[in-house]
């Protein structure tokens, strides 16, 4: 399979069209590698170190043609680019060893079985619905049913075994024991979203890149506030599309092992 004919069958599940104003979805950098076979890296964000494990994976034999990302490596209007400079030098090495870079971002978090469907599978929610519907059945985020109901303490560990986040905050509760049965989640940055949970009655809402007065904020609210990270949160889509693009039968597809989480927590 060649890399346009990839990307089109992508864009016709996840279409880049539907990201919000503010995103950057599709072609960051496409230096001229629609015709090469789609030796593919995906990651979740698009770093130099993926851009070096790629160069690497082409020195070992493998012709890496593509970093397919989640975050896009351009969000706004560049005004230069230079040696030294993250981008510059991304969009020099793509160029230099014709290896494209797309991203799918809001688009892929709206989509059936994107970011918010795995979310919700790793933690086997029935009955899902999106938190704030916005197309044709898709929507930002997922709410649904644990089959049976877990206590807190028992869904906190789950979360913990199946996404192994460095840090797990939660909201203060005085009963880890109590029964929790519907719960929402949305991977990457969710606190936004906290009124539209509220309102789907979940008791509990895992998400990340929380701040203090959003705990205070979903405490006061009867929500169980869940931060796993943004890491932990949406590095679980990215190797589910790893499965998917082998079942499309790609030359070669692989999940990047130099993605960052970009923070460390100290421990004594």
């Amino acid at each position: 399979m060649k890399v346009a004919d990839l990307i089109t069958w992508f864009e016709a599940w996840a279409n880049p069209s539907w990201q919000e104003s503010w995103d950057n979805c599709g072609w960051q950098v496409e230096p001229g590698v629609l015709d090469q076979p789609a030796y593919v890296l995906v990651c979740l964000t698009p770093t130099l170190s993926v851009m070096h494990e790629a160069i690497a994976l082409q020195h070992a034999g493998i012709p890496v043609s593509l970093i397919f990302a989640h975050h896009p490596l351009i969000f706004g209007p560049l005004k230069s680019l230079k040696k030294g400079d993250p981008i510059g030098d991304m969009a020099r090495l793509a160029f230099t060893h014709q290896i494209g870079i797309y991203t799918a971002h809001t688009n892929f978090d709206q989509v059936n079985h994107g970011t918010a469907d795995v979310l919700a599978e790793v933690l086997d929610l029935a009955q899902v619905a999106p938190i704030v519907p916005t197309q044709n059945g898709f929507g930002y985020g997922r709410v649904g049913l644990l089959e049976p109901a877990l206590s807190l303490q028992d869904l906190l560990a789950r979360i913990q075994t199946q996404l192994a986040p460095p840090e797990l905050i939660f909201s203060p509760t005085a009963d880890l024991h109590q029964s929790i049965q519907k719960v929402a989640v949305l991977g990457g940055s969710g606190a936004s979203y906290i009124p539209a949970v509220v309102k789907t009655g979940a008791q509990a809402y895992l998400t990340s890149d929380c701040k203090f007065h959003q705990f205070q904020e979903s405490r006061d609210r009867g929500l169980i506030l869940i931060d796993a990270g943004h890491y932990a949160t949406e590095r679980p889509a990215c190797a589910r599309l790893v499965e998917k693009l082998r079942v499309l039968g790609l030359e070669w597809v692989q999940l990047s092992s130099e993605d960052e989480d970009f923070r460390q927590f100290y421990h004594h």
